[in-house]
């Protein structure tokens, strides 16, 4: 895959960088990397393909920088992450937190609307006082596609 930085790209990067400065932060080579890995890529990239993209784009920077990136761009809240099966963390860039699902036969996953959990969390939290974080891990399922094939068959 070539990484190339089109208009979207740039306007990505212009953003994030006005809001890191307003934070007094400055847009260091390995967050302009990894946001435009995550840009070329468009949807939920696990860690490891990040550190491939990052790696073709800027091979100075070491695969540690690119986890202390994730996790700093994620708590300043311009990326977010979901925990996956079997262990694996992926990434997208931040328009609004959502759940996400992860269809259990072909892996996919897929955006869920935000609001889709938001009576289940009030009811966790009512009865149990239990606060969810529904965006920050995806439920388990069966997606549409692998749905209709097993009707099919």
């Amino acid at each position: 895959m070539t990484l190339t930085r089109d208009a979207v790209t740039e306007d990505i990067l212009d953003h994030v960088t006005q809001l890191l400065h307003t934070r007094g932060e400055r847009m260091t080579v390995p967050r302009r990397c990894v946001l435009i890995a995550l840009a070329a890529r468009e949807g939920h990239v696990a860690a490891e393909q990040v550190i491939t993209d990052v790696a073709a784009l800027e091979p100075s920077v070491h695969r540690s920088s690119v986890y202390r990136t994730l996790e700093a761009l994620t708590a300043a809240g311009l990326l977010q992450h979901v925990h996956l099966a079997h262990g694996a963390t992926a990434y997208h860039l931040a328009k609004h937190a959502h759940p996400h699902g992860q269809c259990t036969s072909c892996d996919a996953v897929v955006d869920l609307p935000a609001h889709l959990l938001d009576a289940l969390s009030a009811s966790a939290q009512d009865q149990f006082g239990f606060i969810l974080d529904p965006p920050h891990v995806a439920l388990s399922g069966t997606c549409r596609d692998c749905a209709h094939r097993q009707q099919l068959s």
